[in-house]
């Protein structure tokens, strides 16, 4: 008996600690702390003080962002703030792959200049690490909280670091050059990235009342996030912003439109409008369904005369980006100027496994083997017994028929050569490459490591992530390991942890990469020879 009513006991208690665990403390006087424009008020949830939707910046369509007005009284910041509108708002969407990835599609306000804040502390005087996430969707969609892995609070506890994530303007908001239009529109090619600059300089003048430390910032980002983690390092006005830097899955785009392309796109998009450099300004009342519609259309008009003049589009067809226009982003991303301009910030790069390519053979999902050469012979023709041989040398532990054909070939080869040509700098910053491998379980483990299944391991977000993880003890497990070496990194600038092996800075000689799977092993590059045969066929 004595036994029984000791186990109760202690259930009792475990009961109670869970609870004060998920404690939300909250009220007029709880959370406030100061900011340039005014004092804000969070919530405290599990020990750490979160804000949400402070803004940052205000802006006209299409004219540069500025600070936004002071307010009086102490602001409420408890919910997320508006997304960007999405070209094409979402009104369907696939049951089972929105199972995966659980959106939270957020509210649509073109006023949506807004940042959030985990701390676990707003008075105790230290300068903690400040990790700043920029969210993926390329420069067109996405928000700060478009996933549930974006969630900063436990990688704030864990961490004892500051955790910060915005949300900017994208798409044809935040990228059509009307430069040559007038003064007021002559940075608005470039203005989803100078809005995120304008976060960056937030966070300078402001981190410090969060607990934050304004001169140790880590920019990390995923797929498009990543893709503006390397704009970023080419921005003249962001230098000094930021001091350390993490990619991932975002080196697929290896450069930026030229500025006359950009302009060609403005200027198609005004002829559809009915409109001209007299009436230009009327572009800036214009539903934004009307803009959306002529601005798509003029996107296809222009890749198609761009194609039929030879000039390539550059990632996966013509889309929103920013432009090469000489003062903002005056250089390629890729460029010699703009590795010189961030040799000194540390990177940590890498990919998934798979990324897209489960989506684009998942009606080969239960095909015979037969069926899967087949595949191969067809798309590699008489490069088929070469590529599968690169794949199995990558990759021999794979037994799956189409493990094959479910290889991404398309995010990592630009990882790769960023790694090669950044540590190839003399006397540069210290480079660490990673290859995320772990296999999903869930619906018997076809999206294996798909595009964005990193992201709940490096937020250590398992469980509010778990349609997408399966949320076992096995990827709670690797999530440890993930976490504490994006937190590292954004301590010190190396992500060596204690529960990881030695992880050795990168280079082109020795190729360390880092594969986070249930064992996480290092190991030289295994693909190269599969990157030529595909990139020749």
């Amino acid at each position: 008996m004595k036994k029984l009513t000791f186990k109760i006991c202690l259930l009792l208690l475990s009961v109670s600690i869970s609870m004060v665990a998920q404690e939300v403390k909250t009220g007029m006087d709880v959370a406030v702390t100061k900011t340039n424009n005014g004092k804000v008020r969070g919530y405290i949830q599990n020990d750490i003080f979160t804000y949400k939707g402070i803004p940052y910046g205000k802006a006209e369509r299409f004219e540069t962002a500025v600070k936004p007005e002071p307010w009086e009284g102490v602001r409420s910041s408890t919910m997320y703030g508006p997304v960007a509108p999405l070209l094409t708002p979402t009104t369907t969407v696939n049951d089972e792959v929105e199972f995966v990835f659980d959106h939270d599609w957020g509210y649509t306000n073109e006023d949506c200049l807004s940042l959030n804040v985990w701390t676990p502390s707003i008075s105790d005087n230290k300068k903690r690490p400040v990790m700043f996430w920029i969210h993926g969707g390329g420069f067109t969609s996405g928000s700060s909280h478009e996933l549930p892995s974006y969630d900063g609070e436990n990688l704030s506890k864990k961490g004892d670091v500051v955790v910060v994530s915005i949300n900017h303007r994208l798409n044809v908001l935040g990228f059509l050059d009307l430069s040559a239009y007038g003064d007021k529109y002559s940075h608005s090619a470039n203005n989803g990235m100078l809005d995120i600059v304008l976060a960056l300089e937030w966070v300078r003048d402001n981190i410090a009342n969060f607990g934050g430390d304004p001169n140790n910032v880590t920019i990390f980002g995923q797929s498009g996030g990543g893709a503006k983690v390397n704009t970023l390092m080419a921005m003249p006005k962001a230098e000094g912003l930021f001091h350390k830097a993490i990619n991932q899955s975002g080196s697929f785009r290896s450069a930026i439109l030229e500025k006359e392309d950009t302009q060609a796109i403005a200027s198609e998009t005004l002829s559809i409008l009915g409109l001209d450099e007299a009436s230009v300004d009327s572009i800036q009342n214009i539903p934004f369904e009307v803009l959306s519609e002529a601005s798509s259309k003029a996107l296809r008009i222009t890749a198609e005369k761009m194609q039929t003049a030879g000039k390539p589009a550059i990632g996966f067809g013509l889309s929103w980006g920013p432009s090469l226009d000489g003062t903002d982003l005056p250089y390629q991303v890729n460029s010699n100027e703009v590795l010189k301009m961030s040799k000194d910030i540390p990177l940590l790069i890498g990919t998934v496994k798979n990324e897209f390519a489960p989506f684009t053979t998942m009606q080969l999902v239960n095909a015979s083997e037969e069926d899967i050469l087949k595949q191969i012979k067809e798309r590699y023709k008489e490069n088929a017994d070469a590529y599968i041989k690169a794949v199995k040398k990558a990759y021999p532990n794979d037994t799956d028929p189409k493990d094959l054909l479910d290889v991404d070939t398309m995010f990592r080869p630009g990882a790769v050569v960023q790694a090669n040509e950044k540590s190839a700098l003399k006397d540069g910053a210290d480079v660490y490459m990673y290859l995320f491998t772990w296999q999903s379980p869930v619906f018997n483990g076809k999206y294996k490591a798909l595009h964005c299944m990193e992201l709940p391991f490096v937020f250590d977000t398992v469980d509010l992530a778990n349609q997408m993880t399966g949320g076992g003890e096995e990827a709670h497990q690797l999530a440890d390991k993930m976490s504490s070496a994006w937190i590292n990194f954004a301590k010190t600038g190396n992500p060596n942890a204690a529960s990881l092996p030695e992880w050795p800075t990168y280079n082109e000689k020795n190729t360390a990469t880092m594969h986070f799977n249930v064992t996480c092993e290092v190991k030289p590059q295994m693909d190269k020879e599969l990157f030529e045969i595909v990139g020749a066929n």
